[in-house]
């Protein structure tokens, strides 16, 4: 008998940079979870629907450019997107990805809203150029490259079942899953999928200690609860 894998679906599009989606699809199919991981976006064989998300276990937003752009193009699908997750879904979000899954602009999806790390007192990051930033996740310092990532904000009465996965080195919150109607969300402000390319085509020094582990824990949080 053959058992179907979950499905697990990846945004590519005009709201991703080439090589983000790409990454982030790459880290899921490393993650325990045996997902099917496919491409959804306008030019891809499967579009940004209902139907196309009915099947899904999974779906990622990946990094990308400035954001009021890429929510222009994303707004249209902001209903979509909120009725998988409140419907059980899972939503995963890396920089740009973690923005939209804020409020002003985004789909709304987390107990507060995002912000621009480097504009945070004492974040030690200088302008929005990339570079590398050390994140204490899950208790441990990990090195992670970051390119105007957001920090996110609580409410003062976020649900229970939230759970701070990382902090930056202000204190600042640099990883968040939090549930979403019967869904939940994970969300990440640096770039645990980034690889070693990343940092050389950017001229950014590849740190010592660079570890995957931290987006497979990041996939593991969403996917657990």
């Amino acid at each position: 008998m053959t058992v179907s894998r979950p499905l697990a679906l990846v945004y590519r599009g005009g709201a991703s940079m080439p090589g983000c989606a790409e990454s982030v699809a790459s880290l899921i199919a490393r993650s325990r979870w045996n997902f099917d991981v496919r491409y959804v976006g306008p030019r891809e064989d499967r579009r940004l629907t209902p139907e196309t998300l009915r099947g899904a276990a999974l779906y990622a937003q990946p990094g990308g450019d400035r954001l009021l752009p890429a929510w222009w193009r994303m707004r249209r699908h902001r209903d979509t997107v909120r009725e998988f997750v409140s419907g059980g879904g899972r939503y995963l979000g890396f920089c740009l990805g973690a923005y939209l899954a804020g409020a002003t602009p985004g789909f709304g999806l987390l107990p507060g809203d995002t912000d621009r790390y480097f504009t945070t007192p004492g974040s030690g990051v200088v302008g929005p150029d990339p570079t590398t930033v050390d994140v204490r996740w899950l208790g441990r310092v990990r090195p992670m490259y970051f390119q105007d990532g957001p920090v996110f904000t609580l409410t003062q009465s976020y649900p229970r079942g939230t759970r701070v996965l990382a902090l930056y080195g202000n204190g600042e919150i640099a990883a968040l899953a939090a549930p979403f109607g019967a869904g939940y969300v994970a969300v990440v402000g640096p770039h645990p999928e980034a690889g070693h390319d990343w940092f050389t085509d950017s001229g950014v020094t590849v740190p010592d200690g660079l570890d995957p582990a931290a987006g497979l824990d990041l996939i593991d949080a969403v996917m657990s609860r």
